[in-house]
């Protein structure tokens, strides 16, 4: 959980230049201002490193102004790859009696402390760009259907941002998660 002095700059000047480069994602922020948020909270700064590091190119996406944090995404154009073939939570990675996933979406997410998105949150990363054409996201599941059983998931096919249900112990190697984090 610890940064050297140069990890910390060489990560953050990966994140300006991808700010930078992405200024639709973020119009009217500034990154000095966005950098001192990110310096100002260390623990925040290696939950996002752990983004980057699993495949997921963060990038600031929006600013909640009643808070004041600024809100990252995985903008990664396919789910994270150091994040899929997982089943959607612990308890449906227990219930897996053979052929178990390493892991599961909520329990990655809460180890690196970031959450899964909501259905309305991965609608508005749809509306940056066209991700995941070719995988699928777990997404954050209403209590009452995964009581059931079941958990969501998302893509965008045929320009078109679908949301679907599957059994929360299954798992694809194109299925993974993206996540979300405020600083």
């Amino acid at each position: 959980m610890e940064f050297s002095p140069r990890q910390r700059e060489e990560f953050l000047r990966t994140l300006k230049k991808r700010f930078e480069k992405n200024m639709h994602r973020h119009k009217g922020m500034e990154w000095p201002v966005v950098q001192s948020r990110l310096e100002a909270s260390p623990g925040k700064l290696w939950s996002l490193n752990e983004m980057e590091r699993t495949g997921g190119e963060p990038d600031v996406t929006g600013y909640d102004k009643k808070s004041g944090e600024y809100i990252f995404f995985d903008c990664s154009a396919e789910s994270p790859e150091g994040r899929r073939n997982v089943c959607y939570d612990p308890e449906a990675l227990e219930a897996r009696k053979t052929f178990k996933p390493p892991d599961s979406a909520t329990g990655m997410a809460s180890a690196i402390g970031i959450e899964l998105l909501t259905e309305d949150q991965y609608r508005e990363l749809q509306e940056l760009g066209n991700f995941d054409t070719k995988t699928s996201n777990w997404i954050r599941t209403p209590s009452d259907i995964r009581k059931l059983g079941g958990a969501l998931f998302a893509d965008r096919r045929y320009n078109k941002v679908f949301v679907y249900h599957n059994g929360a112990s299954s798992y694809y190697g194109a299925r993974g998660f993206r996540g979300s984090l405020r600083v």
